[in-house]
């Protein structure tokens, strides 16, 4: 497989309605794409850990999708949170777009051969944790089963479609106990929240997919998220 750091596809290999986000991936200063969770840049002395993350876009029977995972109930990090699929790179992986190809695999089963990366997103520091994770942006070409693959890491996989996380009706903000507030979607049982949200938030709003919704609308956290995320401090 061509390594896709040096060889991203181009815009015009993509389908019509995918082509905005990889025009905002190529202007990174219109993302202005912190996290919900961080404002600042990576720290300058190279001490955060390098990790990354996938944001796959699909076209399924919903049409226009988003592969995310639910992360296990019993982890001591973010246990039952909704994230991208993703993980520290490792010293065999040749670039972060390359670790989150892997990681995608190693969760879900993704076949990196059907996916093109068509960008990456700016990278952002997770001061929980010292992190800095690049958002790695693909297009499934040729669509392969997902399912969960390592249950010590993963409770369910899904394929989200676009049309769900722009409703309005699965949108409102969340107030963690700690004082963070900031979006959320909201369905089929599952919240998005924090460093996914504000993802997905920034990205919608970048390409012109976000629809007008009740900003006023806060809901609560889900128990187990609350105290996982205590105890991960």
């Amino acid at each position: 497989m061509s390594d896709p750091v040096t060889e991203p596809v181009p815009a015009s290999a993509l389908p019509e309605w995918l082509r905005p986000v990889a025009a905002a991936a190529a202007d990174p200063e219109s993302m202005q794409l912190p996290p919900s969770r961080t404002t600042f840049p990576p720290p300058d002395d190279g001490s955060a850990r390098a990790s990354a993350v996938l944001l796959l876009f699909g076209e399924g029977d919903a049409g226009p999708d988003l592969l995310l995972i639910e992360r296990a109930h019993d982890m001591r990090s973010h246990a039952g949170q909704m994230a991208f699929p993703g993980g520290a790179v490792d010293p065999d992986d040749a670039s972060p777009v390359a670790a989150a190809l892997r990681e995608a695999w190693e969760e879900t089963g993704v076949d990196p051969e059907g996916v093109d990366v068509f960008g990456v997103l700016p990278d952002l520091w997770l001061p929980h944790g010292n992190f800095t994770v690049t958002p790695v942006l693909g297009w499934w070409r040729r669509t392969s089963q997902v399912s969960v693959r390592d249950p010590a890491e993963v409770a369910s996989v899904h394929r989200v479609p676009l049309a769900v996380l722009r409703d309005p009706a699965n949108r409102f903000s969340v107030r963690h106990p700690g004082g963070y507030v900031g979006p959320a979607f909201g369905f089929s049982g599952l919240v998005v929240w924090g460093f996914t949200a504000g993802i997905i938030v920034r990205l919608f709003a970048a390409v012109g997919w976000e629809r007008p919704w009740d900003q006023a609308r806060f809901e609560p956290l889900p128990d187990h998220m609350v105290d996982s995320d205590r105890r991960s401090r």
